[in-house]
């Protein structure tokens, strides 16, 4: 009878670590989905940033060689874009192309700033606080880097 209860009790044990091993590869599974779905996301975002401020620099520098008369009459100088949001602002009112072109370039400045706040979130809602410090830490580099270009102009 207790060879009949210890079998018993192996083959329970047996069982449970079986299960306990299925929800952990279950687990692991969710985890890489999640995460792939997450790097698919943050592609996305890079890839669609990047198309958007290539088409819109072609379209400022399409509408600059219009209003410049073709590449012959095309004499426009550094000094004729804008450098601040405000100028840049009041140009695509007007249809400047050179605020266009602007508007194109702080999109592509901007590309890599969404996207880490994106893997922030992203790394939040995993609980991943490393991979958080790592993303914010990046971010203020950025940032910092921005800021620091900004005043150095």
């Amino acid at each position: 009878m207790g060879e009949k209860n210890s079998y018993q009790l192996r083959s329970a044990s047996t069982r449970t670590k079986s299960q306990s091993t299925e929800i952990s590869q279950e687990n692991t599974k969710e985890a890489t989905q999640a995460k792939e779905h997450t790097s698919s996301i943050i592609g996305w975002i890079l890839r669609g940033g990047v198309i958007l401020s290539a088409a819109i620099i072609l379209l400022g520098f399409l509408l600059l060689l219009a209003h410049a008369g073709g590449m012959a009459g095309l004499s426009v100088t550094i000094g004729s874009f804008p450098h601040t949001l405000g100028q840049v602002w009041s140009g695509l009112l007007l249809l400047q192309p050179q605020a266009i072109i602007v508007l194109g370039l702080l999109f592509l400045i901007a590309v890599p700033m969404v996207t880490v706040v994106m893997s922030i979130v992203a790394f939040a809602l995993e609980r991943d606080r490393r991979f958080v410090v790592i993303a914010a830490i990046v971010l203020v580099i950025l940032l910092t880097s921005l800021l620091i270009g900004k005043g150095g102009g």
